[in-house]
């Protein structure tokens, strides 16, 4: 499903072999919390998708918790940043702005980007797929803009 969403919006999505559920399981209990579901059922399908200039759409599983146990331990980052712990990251756009879902408060779907030169942080997705559809069609960061 989510391989074949990904390239509908861009014909020449790159996928990597599928994460398993006990790695996924421990990177859960790495991060200290869970995986939203969709991007674990995107994880069960391909360990990451790259899109157009080899940009990496979405991460692979050990780059979304190393990334994120870094956002949230680095000590510098809190003289810098509000706060990255109710966000968890899960792709870029190769320039420094970031997409993560917002965990707390915890059910939402929604994905937002972190903009990196001002911390703003704001929607550009309902979830996961409309994130997919739009990042992979769309040429360079106007999507999101």
């Amino acid at each position: 499903m989510w391989k074949e969403a990904a390239q509908q919006a861009f014909p020449e999505a790159k996928f990597a072999d599928p994460v398993d559920r006990p790695s996924l399981r421990a990177a859960e209990r790495r991060l200290g919390r869970r995986i939203p579901d969709a991007l674990t059922d995107l994880l069960q399908e391909t360990n990451g998708i790259s899109g157009p200039y080899a940009l990496a759409t979405v991460w692979p599983l050990e780059r979304i918790v190393e990334d994120n146990l870094s956002f949230w331990s680095e000590p510098t980052f809190a003289d810098l940043y509000m706060p990255f712990e109710p966000l968890l990251f899960f792709g870029d756009n190769g320039g420094g702005d970031q997409f993560a879902f917002v965990r707390v408060p915890d059910g939402r779907h929604d994905v937002f980007v972190w903009e990196h030169e001002d911390d703003s942080r704001r929607w550009v997705a309902r979830d996961l797929h409309d994130y997919l559809n739009r990042s992979l069609s769309s040429e360079g960061d106007g999507w999101y803009q």
